[in-house]
């Protein structure tokens, strides 16, 4: 486990209000943090909140074969596992010496102290034993995990219920919850921990100390007792010297702090079993605060809906009607109808240059397209785009364009001079004029005509 050492200014601060008798978090010297405990939909399930310290416990069960030593006594066995989710420090991978710790101090707690009856485990001695196993996984770490793994190994020991079974002859059945109900673990006594922090070589004393009271601390006691002040195991670390009268005055300490627990843990239990019993909700998700962002549940409000049609009609009543204005369709182009305001539709309108060339283009087009001669013939037919040769009779009048955007005029008006307009723009394709020989064709067979 590695921790980020406090700084010198950190340490300093904490000792000195420690003398002072302040603590972090607001409580007095004695004073345990709030303890919440709340149960799963399986038996054996539950999770204890020291503070800020989260532990979930899980009980489980399976048949297997006794001790040779123990034949008629059932398997008792303790997991505690410290994960990187509950502390970054927590080494994934290894055992610490902080888990050894914990984990020998758990078993010395709740096995060694003979708090279950082990011989109520035993199916068919030496053949079968019920071997009951509880796993404890530190969820979040603030501080004194023994304290609350004790806590909530006790308490999903005293909710877990196991299989019922019969024996006939060598024959071993197992019933299901739904056959036979399940049967409850014989429990003698409820050993707790409790935790004291000793700082400057015992001068002061703190009970439930948090996580950064425990990184300042110069020793810790740790006091296993149960309701009737029976001592199961007591445990001293970090050392320092420690009195007779301090050792006493932490036993008189733990004695009524453990009563305390005890007896919030059998109201827990109560409340539990008799919700299971009514057919109410239960479980982790029940658990679960009103009126918070992580909550997915809300407290129902009642409503009186027994006038609202009499408010609905006083609230059109008062309102004022809305106005008569019903939207025309616009007719643009046929096939199309626009209702309401909206822009003119621009699709397929020239761009401005374009414009301009278009009207260029049409002014020649009108020039030529006034222009009657004596004959009778109107030039005409002229687009923007191409232009061919067009002669008039005799009078010779002919109009040359190409695609090479080069555009020639020749007006001729009888008795008079031809006048020549050339509007040059680009020079480009003049092989693609078409020659004069089809013209003068056309010159006979109308003057034969």
């Amino acid at each position: 486990m590695k921790e980020t050492p406090l700084s010198n200014c950190e340490r300093r601060f904490l000792l000195r209000a420690i003398e002072e008798k302040k603590r972090l978090d607001g409580r007095q010297t004695y004073d345990y943090r709030n303890i919440r405990i709340s149960f799963g939909t399986d038996y054996g399930c539950c999770i204890v909140e020291l503070g800020k310290t989260r532990v979930l416990g899980q009980v489980s069960c399976e048949l297997v074969s006794p001790k040779l030593n123990r034949a008629t006594e059932g398997i008792l066995f303790f997991n505690l596992e410290l994960s990187q989710m509950a502390a970054p420090a927590f080494e994934p991978g290894r055992q610490s010496d902080l888990l050894v710790k914990l984990n020998r101090l758990m078993e010395r707690c709740l096995r060694n102290s003979k708090c279950i009856d082990t011989e109520s485990l035993c199916v068919v001695a030496g053949e079968k034993v019920w071997q009951i196993r509880v796993d404890l996984h530190l969820l979040n770490h603030d501080g004194n995990i023994i304290d609350a793994a004790s806590i909530a190994a006790i308490v999903a020991l005293c909710h877990f219920r196991r299989p019922d079974v019969s024996v006939q002859g060598d024959e071993v059945t197992l019933y299901t919850p739904e056959e036979r109900d399940p049967v409850p673990l014989s429990i003698h006594h409820m050993p707790i921990c409790v935790s004291f922090a000793f700082f400057q070589q015992g001068t002061y004393l703190l009970v439930d100390p948090n996580e950064r009271e425990e990184r300042v601390m110069d020793g810790l006691l740790v006091i296993a007792m149960n309701k009737h002040r029976e001592i199961c195991t007591i445990q001293s670390s970090g050392g320092i010297m420690l009195l007779k009268d301090q050792v006493l005055r932490c036993s008189k300490i733990a004695g009524v702090k453990v009563a305390e627990i005890t007896e919030l843990i059998l109201k827990a239990l109560e409340n539990d079993q008799k919700v299971r019993k009514e057919g109410g909700k239960f479980g982790f998700a029940e658990s679960i605060a009103n009126q918070r962002i992580t909550a997915f549940k809300m407290e129902k409000a009642p409503i009186d809906t027994s006038d609202v049609e009499e408010k609905a009609e006083e609230i059109i009543a008062e309102a004022e009607p809305p106005s008569e204005v019903v939207s025309t369709p616009v007719l643009w182009t046929p096939g199309t109808a626009q209702i309401g305001e909206g822009v003119e539709n621009s699709w397929g309108d020239l761009e401005d240059s374009e414009k301009e060339d278009d009207e260029g283009g049409g002014d020649q087009a009108i020039i030529l397209d006034g222009i009657k001669m004596d004959t009778g013939v109107e030039v005409s037919d002229i687009g923007s785009q191409e232009l061919g040769f067009h002669h008039v009779g005799q009078t010779g009048l002919e109009f040359l364009t190409s695609d090479s955007e080069e555009e020639e005029m020749i007006i001729l008006e009888p008795d008079k001079n031809p006048k020549k307009i050339r509007t040059q723009t680009t020079s480009a394709k003049q092989e693609k004029a078409p020659s004069k020989k089809p013209v003068k064709r056309r010159k006979k067979k109308r003057a034969a005509n």
